[in-house]
């Protein structure tokens, strides 16, 4: 049997805890009765005809959650709701979070370690879909409507329609089921779309395609991908591209695969996910190095003062193993923004991999003077390293992110250089105190 999820986090947020719900019975009782007046070639002409079949249909769709209310302990629910024995009862780990299941006649509870109502699954819904039957009310109510003295409403229905299928949609979501999570939530877009609400939801339109990616339907997600594309949607920081990009080489268009990841570039150029992408793209081909580097130069023309396209053209220049050129476009970005821990990082990092290299090659050679000669390069690279990250960690505020790695590393180099001079011992306790602390 199909099961709906109830999020009744967004569907009991405004109701109060003596509020009456239909039961079951009652609720499907009136939906036919509803219908019936909408059969009627009269009564099918007047917009209240329609709200009040939309309206009976809602009610169905919650009816089988009586006056459950989210966040509430059992004693209350079995106190003031009159919560049933339940036919059985057992533990089950949901996303990492243990959960006490408890299943009843047409639904599942979830209560967490305190007892407390989390979600809930209905397992016996009075209509397969009522949430569809709803919205199709209300467009009928909308289009008899010629006057438009009830368009409020029924765009609040239709909005309440729309967030229905969402919550339900991101309880799939949590449980593990992306196809029938990316369904119900493609049907809140397509609600929020419906006239005369007529809005395009980018909150639906986005994670509809997210999960429809992450199950592996690629071509829904590049439907609902491109429809947020259509409409000036990004996502945070532009990911809608690297996302968009990976679903259409996924299909086999690389052509139309790169040109997302280089739209989205000339947008974003600090998103890394975007940037190995096209590293991942161009490199391996023939001649990948002068188009990747091409793109930068066009990024540079548009944001001559945006410190992370240098940033991105040193990370270009260090995989390629142009030290040179790395490090001049690293030093480049920090001339941009001084004040930034990011460019220090960047810089910082460039020196650790350097360092890193002629580390390596000394422990390939033979002669004993080649290798002292590799160990000093090795020990000036960490030395430069140290330099740059002690920058980057002074303009770093205490509660950033990264903090406490860019002081692990410093230790691990201070630790590498403790016998060269006193002062990388002290530096040493010094940034071991504070990751105690």
């Amino acid at each position: 049997m199909k099961r709906i999820l109830i999020a009744l986090a967004v569907l009991l947020a405004v109701q109060v805890a003596d509020a009456q719900v239909k039961t079951p019975e009652a609720a499907k009782k009136a939906v036919e009765s509803a219908k019936a007046a909408a059969e009627n070639p009269k009564k099918a002409a007047k917009v209240a005809t329609w709200t009040k079949l939309a309206k009976a249909y809602m009610d169905a769709y919650d009816a089988p959650t009586g006056n459950l209310l989210l966040n509430t302990p059992r004693v209350q629910l079995e106190q003031m709701m009159g919560l049933k024995k339940a036919l059985s009862v057992e533990e089950v780990v949901i996303d990492g979070t243990p959960f006490k299941k408890e299943t009843h006649a047409d639904k599942v509870l979830y209560f967490d370690g305190s007892d407390v109502l989390r979600m809930v699954e209905v397992t016996k819904p009075v209509y397969e879909d009522a949430l569809a039957g709803a919205l199709e009310a209300y467009a009928k109510a909308a289009e008899v409507d010629v006057k438009g003295s009830k368009i409020k409403d029924v765009k609040d229905g239709i909005k309440s329609v729309a967030e229905k299928y969402f919550a339900a949609g991101m309880d799939k979501y949590t449980l593990g089921d992306f196809k029938n999570a990316a369904t119900l939530i493609g049907k809140a877009a397509n609600a929020s779309e419906t006239a005369p609400l007529s809005q395009a939801d980018t909150t639906y339109l986005y994670y509809a395609g997210y999960i429809h990616m992450q199950g592996g339907n690629y071509e829904e997600a590049k439907n609902y991908f491109n429809r947020c594309r259509e409409i000036g949607y990004y996502a945070e920081e532009g990911n809608l591209f690297p996302s968009l990009g990976d679903v259409y080489m996924k299909l086999g268009d690389e052509e139309t695969g790169i040109k997302v990841l280089e739209e989205g570039f000339a947008l974003y150029p600090e998103n890394a996910n975007l940037l190995v992408g096209l590293i991942n793209y161009y490199l391996p081909k023939e001649g990948g190095e002068s188009q990747l580097l091409n793109l930068i130069e066009k990024a540079k023309k548009a944001m001559p003062d945006n410190a992370s396209i240098y940033r991105v053209e040193g990370d270009i220049y260090k995989r390629l193993e142009d030290w040179d050129k790395a490090e001049a476009a690293y030093r480049k970005s920090i001339e941009i923004a001084p004040d930034a821990a990011d460019p220090y990082i960047a810089l910082g990092g460039y020196y650790i991999d350097r360092g890193n290299v002629y580390f390596n090659e000394g422990q390939e050679t033979f002669e004993q003077a080649a290798y002292e000669a590799l160990m000093e390069k090795y020990e000036t690279m960490c030395i430069s390293a140290l330099t740059e990250l002690e920058k980057a960690f002074s303009l770093m505020p205490e509660d950033a992110t990264f903090k406490k790695d860019i002081a692990n590393t410093i230790k691990s180099i201070c630790f590498v250089l403790r016998n060269k001079d006193a002062q990388y011992q002290q530096k040493f306790d010094e940034y071991n105190a504070y990751l105690n602390k």
